[in-house]
C-alpha cells in the first residue's frame, strides 16, 4: 500500500493542480477513469461509477421535467440510501440547491425548515424506522399530494416519496422511480462558486441556521480529507453516520472518487453489522463517533470477523476515553487511527492527527491544522482553514499555549447563514474571523486542544442539541414552572442531556411523563437521559435571575455520581 508520504505523493500525481470543481463534475471524471470500480455498495447490491452517474443523469432530468429551476431548493429528508446518493448528485447537475434535512426532526422541526429554506420540491422517505413522514406532511401541508405545500407551505410545489417496504403504497403519490426520467439529459453549465448545500445546525440561540456551502468548499475539503488521511487508490470506506450531516458526506460520499474509492453507507447503526460490512465487503476504512467506537470494541469481543482489510478509522465527533484509542490499535489492529475537529461552517473537519502520529496525539490532542495539498490556499499556508485562539472578551489574539475562542478564517468557511443577516453578522469579527464558540488551545506544532464551549450547546452522539429548544418544550406542560437543560459528560454518548424541573406549587410531576412528552415533539436525541424535579430555590441565578448553568451541570454531576 505504500507510507503516507507515497500515498500522498500518487494523489498529486494523479491531480497535479487544484481547477475548481463542482460536485456532478468530480462524479463525471472518476466514471470516465474508473467507469466499472463500485462507487456505492450495499448488502444488495453495488452500483459502479458509471451506473451512478447515468442515474443521476437521469434524475436529474426528472427533477428539470418537474420545473426544478437552477438556483431553486430541493429538500431531502433520506437516509443513507444509494438513492440519496443518486438525487445529491441530480440536484447538484441542474444547479439547485441541495437542503438535506435530519431524517430525527419532527412535526414542527421539519415545517420551520421547510419554509426557511424556501424548498419548492421535497423528496421524502414514506416512513423509517416507524416515524411516517408522510402522516407529518398530512399535518403539516394538508392534500399535499395535489396540491404541494398549500397556503403553510406556499413555495413547496411538489413532494416525491421513496417507499422504503415500512409502510403500504399510498395510492397517488410520486414517488423517486417515477421522476427516473427516460428523457435525455442535456447538461447545463454550474459554477463551482454557486451555493451547493444549506446545511442546517442549531445555534446557541433561536431556530436552526442554514449553512451555506459553495460546490467549491465541499470538493476542497473533500479531497484535503483524502489528503491528509493519505487515501490509497480504491479506499473503500464503510459508515452510518448520516449524509444528511457534513461528516458522512464530505469525509465518505465526496472524498472517495478522487482515488476511485467506494463507500458501503449502512441504514442505521449497529455494532455487529459495522463489523460485518467491514468484513463481508472488504472496507478499509470507517468513520465513527466515540459512541460507535465502544460499542465496536464490544462487539468484537463477542464474534470472530475477518478485519484484515481495515487499517484506518477516523474517529470523531466528541470526546473519546483512552480505552477507545487502545482498543482500536490492540484489539481490532487498525493501523491508521486519525481523529479531528471541525463543524458545518467550516465544512467539516479542519483539523486532523496524521495517520503516522503517535497515540498521545491521539489521547491529548483533536489534531493540527490540516494540510490539504493543492486544494489549499497558497497565501494561507497552502491550508482551507485556519485557526487562531483569541481572548473571548475582548477578541484580541493569544500566544500559543494560551486558552481561549477558537477562531477560524479560509476558503472552507462558509460565508454565512441563508436568510440570517444578523447571525451571519455576529459569527464574524471585523477583521472576517468565523466565531467558532469552542473553547482551546494551539500549541507550537499547530495541534488545537479542545477544552470546552462558550455556548451551552451540547453534542449527544455527535448530533448538536439547544438547550432552550427542549426548556421551551417542557414548559408547555400546564404543571411545570420551570425548565432548564444542561450536559453532562458520557463515555458512549459524548454528552447527554439533565433536565432540572420545577413543578408548580402543590403539584407531583412525573419525569418519565416529562421525557415522553419531549419525545413526542423533538429529535431523539435530544429527550434528556434524566429529569430531576428540584425546588425553586435549588436553581442559581444571577443576580438578574438567568440560571447560572456551569453551577446546574456541576450539581448534576454530584446527584449523580458523576466524575
Amino acid at each position: 500500500m505504500g507510507s503516507v508520504a507515497d500515498r500522498q505523493q500518487a494523489l498529486r500525481r494523479a491531480l497535479p493542480v487544484w481547477e475548481p470543481q463542482t460536485l456532478h463534475g468530480v462524479l463525471d471524471a472518476a466514471a470516465g477513469a474508473t467507469p466499472d470500480r463500485p462507487f456505492v455498495i450495499t448488502d444488495a447490491r453495488s452500483w459502479t461509477y458509471a451506473e451512478l452517474a447515468d442515474w443521476s443523469k437521469r434524475l436529474a432530468a426528472g427533477l428539470v421535467a418537474l420545473g426544478v429551476t437552477p438556483g431553486e431548493t430541493v429538500a431531502l429528508v433520506l437516509a443513507n440510501y444509494p438513492e440519496f446518493v443518486a438525487i445529491k448528485y441530480a440536484v447538484s447537475r441542474i444547479g439547485a440547491v441541495c437542503v438535506p434535512i435530519n431524517i430525527l426532526n419532527r412535526r414542527d422541526e421539519l415545517r420551520y425548515l421547510l419554509d426557511q429554506s424556501d424548498s419548492v420540491l421535497l423528496v421524502t422517505m414514506d416512513r423509517f424506522r416507524g416515524v411516517d413522514y408522510l402522516a407529518m406532511l398530512d399535518e403539516i401541508a394538508p392534500r399535499w399530494e395535489t396540491r404541494g405545500g398549500g397556503d403553510g407551505l406556499p413555495r413547496l410545489r411538489n413532494v416525491v416519496v421513496l417507499p422504503t417496504g415500512e409502510a403500504p403504497p399510498r395510492d397517488g403519490v410520486p414517488t423517486l422511480a417515477s421522476l427516473d426520467a427516460n428523457a435525455a439529459w442535456v447538461a447545463s453549465a454550474v459554477a463551482p462558486d454557486a451555493v451547493c448545500d444549506i446545511i442546517y445546525t442549531s445555534g446557541t440561540t433561536g431556530p436552526p441556521k442554514g449553512v451555506l456551502l459553495t460546490h467549491d468548499m465541499l470538493m476542497r475539503t473533500a479531497y484535503g480529507s483524502a489528503y491528509a488521511r493519505a487515501f490509497e487508490d480504491g479506499r473503500r470506506i464503510l459508515f452510518s453516520l448520516p449524509m444528511y450531516h457534513v461528516f458522512g458526506y464530505v469525509e465518505g460520499l465526496l472524498a472517495v472518487p478522487f482515488v476511485g474509492g467506494a463507500i458501503v453507507p449502512q441504514l442505521r447503526f449497529d455494532a455487529a453489522a459495522t463489523l460485518d460490512g467491514i468484513a463481508r465487503h472488504r472496507a478499509s476504512d470507517a468513520l465513527l463517533i466515540p459512541a460507535m467506537s465502544l460499542a465496536v470494541l464490544d462487539a468484537a469481543e463477542t464474534t470472530a470477523y475477518d478485519l484484515s482489510s481495515w487499517h484506518a478509522v477516523l474517529a470523531s465527533g466528541g470526546r473519546a476515553p483512552e480505552r477507545v484509542w487502545q482498543g482500536l490499535r490492540e484489539t481490532l489492529r487498525v493501523r491508521e487511527i486519525t481523529t479531528g475537529y471541525g463543524m458545518t461552517e467550516t465544512t467539516a473537519s479542519t483539523t486532523v492527527t496524521r495517520p503516522d502520529d503517535p497515540v498521545e496525539r491521539l489521547l491529548t490532542t483533536n489534531g493540527r491544522q490540516r494540510d490539504v495539498g493543492i486544494a489549499g490556499d497558497p497565501a494561507n499556508g497552502g491550508r482551507l482553514v485556519t485557526y487562531r485562539v483569541v481572548d473571548p472578551a475582548t477578541g484580541e489574539p493569544l500566544a500559543n499555549g494560551a486558552t481561549g475562542e477558537l477562531v477560524a478564517k479560509g476558503y472552507g468557511v462558509t460565508p454565512g447563514y441563508y436568510k440570517k443577516a444578523e447571525a451571519t453578522a455576529a459569527a464574524f469579527d471585523a477583521e472576517g474571523w468565523f466565531r467558532t464558540g469552542d473553547l482551546g488551545r494551539i500549541d507550537d506544532d499547530g495541534y488545537i486542544m479542545l477544552l470546552g464551549r462558550t455556548k451551552e450547546s451540547y453534542r449527544c452522539g455527535g448530533e448538536q442539541v439547544l438547550p432552550t429548544e427542549i426548556e421551551d418544550v417542557l414548559t408547555t406542560h400546564p404543571d411545570v414552572a420551570q425548565a432548564h437543560v444542561v450536559p453532562v459528560p458520557d463515555e458512549r454518548m459524548g454528552e447527554v442531556g439533565v433536565a432540572f424541573v420545577v413543578a408548580r406549587p402543590g403539584v407531583t410531576l412525573d419525569p418519565s411523563a416529562l421525557q415522553h412528552l419531549i419525545a413526542g415533539r423533538l429529535a431523539r436525541y435530544k429527550v434528556p437521559r434524566h429529569v430531576l424535579l428540584v425546588e425553586a430555590a435549588a436553581i442559581p441565578t444571577t443576580a438578574s435571575g438567568r440560571a447560572r448553568k456551569f453551577l446546574l451541570s456541576e450539581h448534576a454531576r454530584q446527584i449523580l455520581e458523576l466524575p
